[in-house]
């Protein structure tokens, strides 16, 4: 069934575009503006720029996803199969099934999203046009990773976003932002060597890269022993980005100093692309492999899972002076510990949880990057302590909104049912439950019950936060003049861009009260924010739109290519 139907030619034009114009709308970024389009000034003409060939990346995909064929999912739809490097047998083939599509739509949106609120909150930093310039370039990886079916085209998109995301952090973050970025691409740059190797063991021992032809043999032209070697080296690539535990220590760093956008990308999309590659290529083409390495995987998921949430306790109690940005990039070690479990399993119930909690951890914690990034613009500071201060930063009487839509976010991050959260982290201790044969289901049921304790363990921090961030007494304010009045519930004063900016930003009038005005939610962040909220609501009241999609292709990949 097609929502409308889109002829073939059409679909493979729409993907291709998805994954080719951003990387020429970053070529034209850098290109000096068009007489006429230059608007206000060249830095709102170039950011202009980026929302507009972001969104019209983001309507490609929507009417890919329309055109999609939903009742046969499991089928590679919008293929295109060009022959590039005939000796070696590379091909320039795309296409989309019910895995990568949800993912083609995430990265579409959350880059759009960003463009978005970039043009109104551009961070410090160098030009404009480069950055537009690395953000395009960064979409048109992502979303090449996840069209691909080459294994070496698939290596080539998984690097192409590396060194965009070190620049966005080097020039446009704060704090240890250099360090930071040296630690990102260092990490990410030597999992990515022993990964290429695998990719290349694969490649010259079955005799092809096609990742459809690979899926389908299922790893019956390679040996055992080939299998384990290139799951352990392919497998290491994919767990640095990914990131799994202990290979994780790059990540808060780089959370923490990257600009608001940059922490939304990062944790949005780019942490996906290693939990795809592990799908994609590792589950159907290596299954022996996996299955030998798969206990071990789950094991260092579940210790990801209570690490990463012992770690945030850590830094949401008193005097820890946590760094909020740094709370929420440890979130995401136990977050993807979820979505590693549930692959482990390598059964279809514990696989679709691993794609549901992909998907849903892009969405919640990619809103709650943008409103820890807003909070920090408000104070000047992310610092938990500095933040509650002797009374709690009582954000509910000060912003209600934002208060409101950080509790909510926050709730959604533990999983409560109704919301995305939980199917994917229910599905997956499900799977684990009950793993697919060959593996031990004593081990197995241990890890469900550490993974298990983990939700507990989020939900404690996750109120912590919301207690100290959101609660506490609302100090008395000065009465306002007409004039703050007024400047209180505008869009805040106009920056040189054209664009409002928080009424905290440097050169805003500060309130007639010892204690400043706060300003809440403004029009433009609630653009960038609602959609990630809203659908974070439609995917926990009606799982059944993305399980539909992934289930019979998560079932095809596991049957060798049979449906």
């Amino acid at each position: 069934m097609t929502v409308i139907d889109i002829s073939a030619s059409v679909m493979q034009f729409l993907l291709a575009f998805a994954v080719v114009a951003p990387l020429l709308g970053a070529v034209a970024a850098l290109l000096p503006a068009p007489p006429g389009l230059k608007g206000k000034n060249p830095d709102q003409a170039v950011l202009r720029h980026g929302v507009t060939v972001t969104g019209a990346v983001l309507v490609a995909t929507i009417v890919l996803a329309v055109g999609f064929d939903h009742d046969h999912p499991a089928t590679m739809q919008a293929t295109t199969d060009i022959s590039w490097i005939p000796a070696l047998d590379v091909r320039i083939h795309l296409g989309i099934d019910g895995i990568s599509l949800p993912l083609l739509l995430l990265t579409a949106l959350l880059t759009f999203l960003c463009a978005l609120y970039s043009y109104f909150k551009l961070p410090a930093g160098p030009s404009p046009k480069a950055f537009v310039a690395l953000v395009l370039v960064l979409e048109s990886g992502t979303l090449a990773t996840f069209a691909v079916l080459d294994l070496l085209l698939f290596f080539l998109a998984f690097e192409m976003v590396l060194i965009p995301m070190y620049f966005l952090i080097a020039r446009w973050g704060a704090g240890q932002r250099q360090a930071a970025a040296w630690k990102f691409i260092l990490y990410t740059l030597l999992g990515s060597v022993v990964m290429l190797l695998g990719i290349l063991l694969i490649g010259l021992k079955s005799g092809t890269f096609d990742m459809v032809a690979l899926a389908t043999d299922n790893g019956r032209g390679l040996t055992t022993s080939v299998q384990v070697i290139a799951v352990l080296a392919i497998g290491l690539g994919l767990a640095v980005k990914t990131p799994m535990w202990p290979l994780h220590s790059w990540l808060p760093d780089a959370h923490t100093a990257a600009p608001t956008v940059g922490s939304v990308l990062l944790a949005g999309v780019l942490l996906k692309m290693g939990t795809y590659g592990f799908v994609r290529i590792l589950l159907p083409i290596a299954p022996d492999g996996m299955r030998t390495f798969a206990p071990y995987l789950a094991a260092f998921a579940v210790v990801g899972i209570v690490y990463g949430s012992l770690a945030c306790l850590a830094l949401a109690r008193t005097g820890a002076r946590g760094d909020l940005k740094r709370l929420i990039a440890y979130s995401s070690v136990g977050h993807m510990g979820f979505v590693l479990l549930g692959i482990a399993t390598m059964t279809p119930t514990g696989v679709n949880g691993a794609l549901f909690a992909n998907i849903a951890h892009g969405l919640i914690t990619g809103l709650l990057f943008f409103l820890v990034g807003a909070i920090k613009d408000r104070y000047g500071t992310a610092d938990l302590d500095t933040l509650a201060g002797a009374t709690g930063a009582a954000l509910y009487g000060r912003a209600p909104r934002l208060g409101a839509l950080l509790a909510f976010a926050a709730i959604a991050s533990l999983g409560l049912p109704g919301l995305a959260g939980f199917w994917g982290e229910m599905l997956t201790l499900f799977g684990a439950y009950s793993p697919a044969e060959g593996l031990s289901r004593p081990a197995f049921r241990t890890f469900m019950a550490i993974g298990a304790f983990g939700t507990l363990l989020t939900a404690a921090y996750m109120l912590i936060v919301v207690r100290r961030v959101c609660m506490g007494e609302h100090p008395p304010q000065a009465r306002l003049s007409p004039d703050d009045r007024a400047e209180q519930t505008a869009d805040g004063p106009k920056a040189a861009d054209g664009g409002p900016q928080p009424s905290g930003a440097a050169g805003a009038r500060p309130a007639t009260s010892t204690t400043p005005q706060l300003a809440d939610i403004q029009t433009y962040e609630a653009a960038a924010w609602t959609p990630l909220a809203a659908l974070t609501v439609l995917a926990g009241l009606w799982p059944a739109v993305l399980l539909g999609l992934t289930d019979p292709a998560v079932q095809k990949l596991l049957a060798g290519g049979k449906s």
